[in-house]
């Protein structure tokens, strides 16, 4: 990716942190009074929309901290933003004060120190966060170091209409088979879209005997021997795709609205409670359920990271401690809302908070932590930016 590129040629040091500190939250609630929060995320989801909303108001009521929702295609479009207010010195105020981000657009942003931080450790939910058993601290292998905030846990899991493929498919194998039984009734977002590049690292960590090499860096030494069973996948999958892979559904709401329309049967889902969501919000047919692979599924968290120069940097800490909050996250667990999985742990959590996440109904298309089964580490990032440029060189059509 060219942006990644330029990232890399910058390396003036910046300033670490912001003038009030995120320990004295006293502090940074009375400095975040009046800012407004400019949020750059994905905007591709009308329920995902409308719990930012939803979050903006509540952090209206309680902080009078306005939150306005950058609605985004790519999270890289947000990245070049701000390496473009870097090379042009626009230091304070820039025009983005948080970003939903992980991967390699983290990664990236780390490196080059266009973000603020460490910020995420030091406000007052974290202290409910499950560090032990989920990956809060690590983004796609790489430390976060408080430099992002985590919200949401998700899953790679596979969502399918049983009238039509009544039983669950345990492998990337077995999907090339069904697929060359049912040619047209599978296919994927197009990558670059998150989703779309998702179902291209599952499938090489499904097919890999051994996928632990992906945590380390890709290199020239290990990059073509160890995609090459990807490859070879793709090109028996891709003329079994929805009009045979010479056209791809944008986004993941777009490839869901293919299963309710009846052209596909199968789609993934970062998500383990998005079909029955869709389900209540008749976006899917009430015969969508969801499975996961024998061997398990990729897992990862979602965060929001604050570049360095936002002007609005004690806003967006109150915004991310929100986030964080059991209001916010039982909220975005129940399945009628967003079906995200949650970063805290229960044990951390009063009675009551406790009480209300057992009383939440999953939902009859959701699988429980049990039936998730093994949760596959994601690899590290410059696999996947290596993997996209191929993809798109190999298969890429336009939309």
């Amino acid at each position: 990716m060219k942006y990644l590129a330029l990232i890399a040629a910058l390396s003036a040091p910046l300033p670490a942190l912001a003038d009030t500190d995120p320990a004295d939250w006293e502090a940074v609630t009375a400095a975040a009074e009046g800012q407004t929060v400019f949020w750059n995320a994905w905007g591709g989801s009308t329920t995902t929309n409308d719990f930012i909303a939803w979050v903006g108001e509540r952090v209206s009521e309680d902080y009078g901290v306005t939150l306005e929702h950058v609605k985004l295609t790519d999270t890289a479009d947000a990245v070049t933003r701000v390496l473009s207010e870097k090379q042009a010195g626009e230091d304070e105020d820039g025009a983005i004060d948080m970003i939903w981000i992980n991967g390699a657009n983290f990664a990236a942003m780390k490196d080059a120190d266009l973000l603020f931080g460490p910020f995420a450790e030091q406000l007052p939910n974290w202290a409910f966060v499950d560090v032990a058993g989920k990956t809060v601290q690590t983004d796609f292998t790489v430390p976060t170091e408080g430099f992002e905030s985590p919200w949401a846990m998700a899953q790679v899991v596979f969502i399918h209409d049983t009238d039509d493929l009544a039983e669950p498919l345990g492998s990337m194998q077995e999907i090339l088979e069904w697929t060359a039984a049912n040619p047209g009734r599978f296919t994927y977002p197009q990558p670059p879209d998150f989703l779309g590049t998702t179902f291209l690292k599952q499938a090489l960590v499904d097919l890999l005997d051994d996928p632990a090499v992906l945590s380390e860096p890709a290199t020239d030494a290990n990059y073509a021997e160890t995609t090459a069973p990807l490859w070879a996948f793709l090109e028996e999958l891709t003329p079994n795709l929805w009009r045979e892979g010479r056209a791809y559904p944008a986004t993941g709401p777009a490839q869901l609205q293919l299963i309710a329309d009846g052209e596909v049967d199968l789609a993934i889902s970062f998500s383990p409670g998005e079909a029955t969501a869709a389900i209540a919000n008749n976006q899917l047919p009430p015969t969508a359920r969801t499975f996961v692979l024998d061997k398990g599924t990729i897992g990862n968290a979602s965060f929001v990271a604050i570049p360095y120069n936002s002007g609005s940097k004690e806003g967006a800490m109150v915004v991310a401690d929100f986030l964080m909050s059991p209001e916010a996250q039982l909220r975005a667990q129940n399945p009628e809302i967003l079906g995200y999985g949650t970063v805290l742990d229960m044990e951390a959590l009063d009675a009551a908070d406790r009480a209300a996440f057992d009383a939440l109904e999953l939902g009859v298309a959701t699988l429980s932590p049990a039936e998730l089964g093994t949760v596959q580490d994601e690899p590290h990032p410059s696999w996947m930016t290596r993997i996209a440029d191929d993809w798109a060189e190999r298969y890429g059509v336009a939309q």
